[in-house]
């Protein structure tokens, strides 16, 4: 009951800041378009690139764009904060685990957005670009699954990085540039079958293309229900390998700030 007043309490924090709300959907909006006008050039005179024709590679931006939404993160600002400030130790000795507290944050925030701003997103991408129909929709237990999974597995490793702020205190630029790279790297702009074959099998030995090309590609179709069972499988070890690094970093940055007082 605690972490779902929580919730409660962010869904309602969250839906007064109109202004970034309006903001998000200008810049996400931007992005989307550019992105795909980058892709009907390069289809241009083509009708199939990578194994994907232009129309899922279009639906596949809207749907991208759909999902960076759900994967906004706070929990580093959070960690930082609370360390700059010097209250993550009374924080830490609260009745509710903090990383659940600021979990329970985020689930709020992104409640949220999906009315705020991941439906505006579709609607606009969906007049303006193409109207993102699932290629089978028999797979669309299999995107629900993986896209949750690739939350958690994105909470996990902004939560993760956050804690770099227990030595560092300022992690402002940081944050700026683990946003970015994660895009890349995860096939959110680049899908990573377009990258050179030996950048493709290192990316796709790294949890990133997890968060956003695993779903994007079950939902436009790219592979069989096979490659993807087995691709999930593998996203599954992933959230299970972070789950495990997380526990065990987290007890031994709770140590130290307990021993040494924030």
């Amino acid at each position: 009951m605690k972490y779902i007043y929580i919730i409660k309490t962010q869904i309602i924090k969250s839906m007064t800041y109109e202004f970034n709300v309006y903001g998000n959907i200008i810049m996400q909006t931007i992005i989307m378009i550019t992105s795909a006008y980058f892709w009907k050039a390069l289809y241009k005179d083509q009708s199939m690139v990578g194994d994907v024709d232009a129309q899922s590679m279009l639906t596949y931006i809207v749907i991208s764009s759909a999902l960076s939404v759900l994967l906004i993160t706070n929990v580093e600002r959070r960690i930082e904060q609370s360390v700059a400030k010097g209250t993550v130790a009374t924080d830490m000795i609260r009745p509710v685990n903090l990383f659940g507290m600021y979990f329970a944050e985020d689930i709020g925030s992104i409640i949220a957005l999906i009315f705020q701003n991941m439906i505006p997103i579709l609607l606009i991408g969906s007049l303006m670009i193409k109207a993102p129909v699932m290629a089978d929709i028999r797979a669309l237990p299999l995107f629900i699954l993986s896209v949750m999974e690739s939350f958690l597995i994105n909470w996990l490793l902004a939560a993760l990085f956050g804690m770099i702020a227990f030595r560092t205190m300022n992690i402002s630029a940081l944050l700026q540039v683990k946003k970015h790279l994660i895009r890349l790297l995860s096939g959110s702009i680049i899908p990573v079958w377009f990258f050179p074959e030996g950048v493709a099998n290192v990316l796709n030995a790294l949890p990133f293309v997890y968060i956003y090309q695993l779903p994007l590609s079950i939902y436009i179709g790219r592979g069989d229900w096979v490659e993807h069972i087995a691709q999930m499988k593998i996203q599954f070890l992933w959230l299970i390998a972070l789950s495990v690094l997380f526990y065990y970093v987290q007890n031994r940055a709770t140590r130290k700030v307990m021993v040494q007082g924030g």
